[in-house]
């Protein structure tokens, strides 16, 4: 299979080009040049919010791994002022997110792409970055692909309405699309530095102490392109590790620090992780392998 990779230069790009590149033929594309370790690889330098670059990243291709993003909501109130600082746009998040995923779709239908998987984000939730400083409603424990999302931020809001911008693109179409919902991907090291600083919680965090092993991405999303035929057409999944980033067991987390919401646990064992990943599970087989403990 003949397969683009956007946002290749990206910390997440690394591992699914190596997760791909034994059985698929890869095209890369970014604005920045990708280590030098895939030089060997096809590479269009290009902007996702550019149409024409799209559409020559496109040509040909059978599959996209769509990994290009803005990562956080540059025009936040608290984040905006050091994103201008590094010459940001207010806009970026929203323009490539959204726009700039608006531009790969449109070049995909026209060049025939017959599959894509987007990384998206759990932010879609809308749990964290809250502008209002307020608590998502929390309907039950752990969180699955049901439970309502309540995006505040430009980078919540991305996440969330790219899964609806590809799910239209389904209909209308009939492109089979898939999008993710990874939480805190980490890397090998990064997971070192977890156990090596790992200390005793001291209260609630927004974030539900999620995280997901870089390697473990890279294969979700890889069985998601090559098992697409026995899939939905269009679907969404959360992506994370089955425990948490805290030293507690997680009822224990509920207890001490969110009791009003022990009503809502379905069931918590051990260090199990807050959003439930069965779906996925079940779709194509994935399992999540690496651990930071």
């Amino acid at each position: 299979m003949k397969v683009l990779i956007t946002g290749a230069s990206g910390k997440l790009g690394t591992f699914v080009i190596k997760e791909l590149a034994e059985q698929h033929t890869l095209t890369l594309m970014s604005r920045r040049q990708p280590p030098d370790e895939f030089s060997h690889l096809p590479f269009i330098q290009g902007d996702l919010n550019n149409f024409e670059d799209c559409q020559r990243a496109v040509e040909g291709v059978d599959a996209i791994q769509h990994l290009g993003a803005q990562p956080g909501p540059v025009d936040h109130p608290d984040m905006r002022a050091n994103a201008a600082a590094q010459g940001i746009p207010f806009d970026a998040t929203f323009k490539t997110n959204m726009l700039g995923t608006y531009y790969l779709m449109q070049a995909a239908i026209e060049a025939g792409v017959q599959t894509v998987v987007m990384s998206g984000s759990n932010c879609a939730l809308g749990h964290g970055f809250r502008i209002s400083k307020t608590d998502i409603p929390i309907d039950y424990l752990p969180l699955d692909e049901e439970h309502p999302c309540y995006p505040e931020d430009s980078y919540s809001f991305s996440k969330r309405h790219g899964e609806a911008l590809l799910e239209s693109y389904t209909r209308a179409y009939g492109i089979r699309t898939y999008v993710t919902r990874p939480a805190g991907i980490c890397p090998e090291d990064r997971r070192q530095q977890m156990a090596e600083n790992a200390k005793p919680t001291t209260g609630w965090t927004p974030w539900l102490w999620c995280w997901v092993g870089s390697e473990d991405v890279a294969s979700a999303h890889r069985l998601l392109m090559e098992k697409a035929e026995t899939l939905p057409p269009h679907d969404v999944y959360f992506l994370n590790a089955d425990d948490t980033s805290a030293l507690e067991p997680s009822q224990e987390l509920v207890e001490r620090f969110k009791p009003e919401l022990l009503s809502k646990v379905r069931m918590l064992h051990r260090h199990q992780s807050f959003i439930n990943c069965d779906k996925l599970k079940r779709a194509i087989g994935w399992q999540h392998t690496t651990s930071w403990r």
